[in-house]
């Protein structure tokens, strides 16, 4: 009777650990799903280094760019523009990127590719500008060279360095601009009448190379 009774019960944690083996296989196979899912590339491309740019800048000599081909791995990479203003990536060699939008060269390097991928899908990002900058010099609380990703007027230049120190003469404001010529231009600035909105159109937008000057 004692046999019976442990035979009985052998069969009966059997038959449990087979229950459980089975319920618990479908969450395998959905691990496992799951684990080939995560290990699939990512078609996002990582801009957390971007530098937030209009859509119409250009792109220049010394300015970084993140080149990233969608499942192209040994083609996408980080390119400075030199100084004859190419690239230089693989499979299509150099290529002229001066001069061009992110989208402009988007479009060139897809179709530079076609002949080597199918379909590629390029993105283009600006990861740090070093071609077009302008300066602020004088009493202000953060004076400096800053990168000029999009139009910026002088009052938003201010704003930018911090606005004025203690004791900035703010009706003698000036722009430092150069001619094509090479000569220089001084642009006079008045804050206190642009505040008001007086004479709007000294509130001019810096150009690269620009240096706005707070005595």
């Amino acid at each position: 009777m004692h046999n019976t009774f442990f035979t009985a019960l052998a069969l009966t944690l059997a038959c449990s650990l087979t229950m459980a083996a089975q319920s618990a296989s479908p969450a395998s196979k959905l691990s496992d799903k799951s684990i080939v899912a995560t290990n699939q590339p990512s078609k996002s491309f990582d801009n957390a280094n971007a530098v937030p740019v209009a859509d119409e800048f250009v792109i220049g000599v010394g300015d970084v760019i993140a080149v990233n081909v969608w499942k192209e791995a040994e083609i996408s990479r980080v390119v400075p523009v030199r100084s004859d203003g190419r690239i230089t990536l693989a499979l299509i060699g150099e290529i002229e990127a001066r001069g061009l939008t992110a989208k402009q060269l988007e479009h060139e390097v897809s179709t530079r590719l076609k002949d080597f991928v199918s379909d590629p899908e390029v993105t283009v990002i600006v990861q740090e500008i070093k071609s077009q900058n302008f300066n602020i010099l004088g009493q202000v609380q953060h004076a400096g060279t800053f990168p000029l990703t999009h139009p910026i007027s002088v009052l938003d230049a201010i704003a930018l360095a911090g606005g004025f120190r203690d004791f900035a003469k703010t009706k003698s404001l000036y722009v430092l601009r150069q001619k094509p010529d090479g000569s220089w231009t001084r642009l006079p600035f008045n804050y206190k009448e642009a505040i008001k909105g007086l004479s709007p159109a000294q509130n001019l937008v810096l150009e690269n190379g620009d240096t706005l000057v707070v005595p």
